[in-house]
């Protein structure tokens, strides 16, 4: 299937590892130029060069902190009219909730929301103005059945989506579209760190936690991010224009509801 997006342009944030390089890799080999955003640089210019070898396109690279103003300013000065913009943050830390500070609340919404916001905020008129547009949100399973650990990231993730709920259906007319999409458990470094916390809790080890977790999945495994990067890649296709202001969750079925 040719998705329609060669010659794009995409932003695409927390790229350098993970959920966010597999939607960086999946967005070039469909022929979109690819801006790569991370704090680290040295795994951020490994990671470009990863994806401009393996499909030939150009890619930009911005280390900046994505979850300040400087950082956007210098992240919009180098993508400052993406036609994809892939929004994407490295969730809050887990515990109890008795123990979150004010701080950690105000890091989470930063992190989570505000930033996603503002970064909506400062591309979706010109999306608008050219007539086609895709944002696409990396959030969490937790929005869907919210986790007890993650209460930060319950919290600030479900304040997105309903931010999104709302604007989706106001952009939908100028070709724009506006989705998240839900990770359940892959296979990447956040999946090991919260495995160490719950580890910490139980007094089990990380390998018993990610044991459990495994078996506890429908499908018996984690999902491989590749799959996670091919369904962002989709959404941003011109074949998914009529799909909108969804909650698509990607989570080996974990999810037991039928809605």
């Amino acid at each position: 299937m040719n998705f329609g997006i060669e010659g794009r342009r995409a932003l695409v944030c927390a790229s350098s590892k993970g959920l966010g390089f597999a939607c960086a890799q999946a967005l070039a080999n469909e022929g979109v130029a690819v801006t790569m955003l991370a704090r680290g640089s040295e795994a951020l210019e490994h990671a470009a060069a990863q994806i401009r070898a393996s499909s030939g396109m150009r890619v930009t690279t911005v280390a900046c902190d994505i979850t300040t103003t400087e950082g956007r300013t210098a992240a919009l000065s180098a993508c400052p009219e993406p036609d994809i913009l892939v929004t994407n943050a490295g969730g809050p830390r887990s515990g109890d909730f008795r123990g979150f500070s004010r701080s950690d609340w105000i890091a989470a919404l930063d992190a989570n929301m505000l930033t996603p916001i503002e970064l909506i905020r400062a591309t979706i008129d010109s999306m608008i103005a050219r007539r086609f547009g895709r944002v696409i949100n990396i959030t969490s399973a937790a929005v869907k059945a919210p986790i007890d650990t993650l209460g930060l990231s319950n919290g600030a993730r479900t304040g997105l989506t309903g931010f999104v709920a709302g604007l989706a259906r106001q952009v939908a007319q100028h070709q724009v579209t506006i989705n998240n999409l839900l990770p359940g458990p892959f296979a990447t470094e956040r999946l090991q760190a919260t495995a160490a916390g719950a580890a910490q809790a139980s007094g089990k080890t990380v390998d018993a936690v990610l044991e459990e977790r495994r078996l506890a999945n429908p499908t018996r495994r984690f999902g491989d991010p590749v799959e996670f990067g091919a369904t962002c890649a989709f959404l941003a296709s011109v074949h998914a224009g009529y799909l909108t202001g969804q909650n698509i969750l990607l989570d080996g079925g974990a999810y037991p509801g039928t809605f």
